[in-house]
């Protein structure tokens, strides 16, 4: 995700890490790095000299605190001044529990039910983001029906009931009544009777130019009274997200955005800080096709991953919230050093739900050494073992090096691989079994099981 702008400001740290000693001309070759890495990634040309001037200012005039060293005071503030582009005011972000979701982020009602409605351009992918939140307020402990109100997409029902099947998230709409303002209001009378806690309304595409698509909005804004109006900016526009979400916020005043498609624009940075100059807050982004795939949007933790130093607490929302549990045993074993080779395969797979570019980006200080290409090595090697060890004997799992030439030939034909991928199997799994003994310790005990990969 975003790795044009990903590698083109860690290429910047480097100078400033590798530096014998800090001065201005350093300063100065670090500032025109971050105008290229922004101005790159469609960042607006007024908020990158902002940025970069304030970052100047500082990191000349300020005394680091006591203890901490130059170029770390100066790694922090720009830190601190990406996350502010970014959208960071300064409040703490909280975990997010189920039923229990920050109030900075998403303030619903308790006692009554709340109305999300939705709105964006035609093609930004707001009908898929509509199931993506659902499920993830759903996974969040919250009972989700759909309204879908677009009655200008052909087949936008269609898609957005199958979608919506996916997660058992109930749909109200109508083939035939090409009048949105008479379905949303009959949609909110049917799920009175529901036991509902948040009706999002799927709405039509529209573009700021389109007059009659934009009163509709404002009607529907009126009868709704929504408790949130959530605009979907597509990624790839860059900082023409601005102007877009400018326009929606005054005939709607929008209460948080979600950018799609970041998975596949070098444009991503330049809508984020385009949506969040705004001053609606950014809350969701969607970082893949999958319906898991929206992330909860902080820009602290967002700028740590961009500069390789990870997101702990992310990935730790992650394997919550794809409910990977672990095994206390299997962590035992794991840490004794005693894993067995369904232990060596469990923990991978539970990397791969999480998705291995996930994992590796959230991991302090290991994305700056793993490659992609390796990433996708390591996939298709999954999808191998899989059928490698369900060929193993009972005898077999339980000791690997027991497998000799004539049972690698037998375990290669029956689970039609080659043998180097047998040797390559017993091989990764004894290296992760000596690697797991070194690591014992406390911490490493409780980051394997909060990871649920022991």
């Amino acid at each position: 995700m975003l790795d044009n702008l990903k590698d083109n400001l860690r290429s910047a740290l480097k100078k400033i890490v590798g530096a014998s000693d800090i001065n201005e001309e350093l300063i100065n070759e670090l500032c025109k790095d971050l105008q290229r890495a922004l101005l790159s990634s469609d960042v607006n040309v007024k908020l990158v000299l902002e940025i970069t001037k304030n970052l100047k200012e500082r990191a000349l005039k300020e005394t680091p605190p006591k203890g901490l060293p130059k170029k770390d005071h100066i790694i922090s503030i720009l830190y601190g001044e990406l996350s502010r582009l970014l959208g960071y005011s300064g409040e703490l972000l909280k975990n997010t529990d189920k039923k229990r979701i920050d109030e900075k982020i998403i303030n619903f009602h308790p006692d009554r039910q709340n109305t999300i409605l939705m709105l964006g351009i035609q093609g930004s992918g707001k009908t898929t983001v509509v199931a993506k939140l659902a499920r993830w307020l759903t996974k969040h402990g919250y009972r989700v029906g759909v309204i879908g109100a677009d009655t200008w997409r052909p087949g936008a029902l269609t898609q957005l009931k199958m979608n919506c099947s996916k997660i058992n998230s109930i749909v109200y709409g109508e083939e035939e009544n090409k009048n949105a303002l008479e379905i949303v209001k009959n949609g909110l009378v049917f799920f009175k009777e529901q036991a509902i806690d948040i009706i999002i309304i799927d709405t039509a595409g529209r573009h700021k130019e389109e007059q009659r698509l934009l009163e509709e909005m404002r009607s529907m804004h009126t009868i709704v009274t929504p408790d949130h109006v959530f605009l979907i900016i597509d990624g790839t526009i860059g900082q023409q997200a601005f102007n877009q979400a400018r326009i929606f916020h005054e005939n709607a005043k929008i209460s948080g955005i979600i950018i799609t498609k970041l998975d596949g624009t070098a444009k991503g940075g330049g809508a984020i800080a385009a949506s969040a100059a705004t001053g609606a807050k950014v809350l969701f982004i969607g970082t893949g096709e999958r319906i898991d795939d929206l992330e909860q949007f902080s820009p602290t933790s967002f700028v740590g991953r961009l500069l390789g130093m990870g997101d702990i607490k992310a990935l730790l929302e992650m394997a919550r919230s794809l409910e990977i549990q672990s095994d206390e045993n299997q962590s035992k074993r794991l840490l004794s050093g005693k894993m067995t080779i369904e232990d060596f395969y469990a923990q991978m797979e539970n990397m791969g739900k999480m998705g291995f570019r996930n994992v590796i980006e959230n991991l302090p200080g290991l994305s700056n050494f793993v490659k992609d290409d390796h990433l996708d090595v390591l996939q298709e090697k999954m999808e191998k073992w899989r059928f490698i060890i369900q060929s193993f004997t009972k005898e077999e799992k339980r000791n690997p090096d027991s497998i000799n030439e004539s049972r690698r030939k037998r375990i290669a034909r029956g689970s039609g691989v080659m043998e180097h991928d047998v040797k390559d199997l017993i091989k990764q799994y004894n290296n992760s079994k000596t690697m797991m003994k070194q690591a014992k310790g406390r911490q490493m005990h409780g980051l394997l099981r909060r990871f649920g990969l022991g």
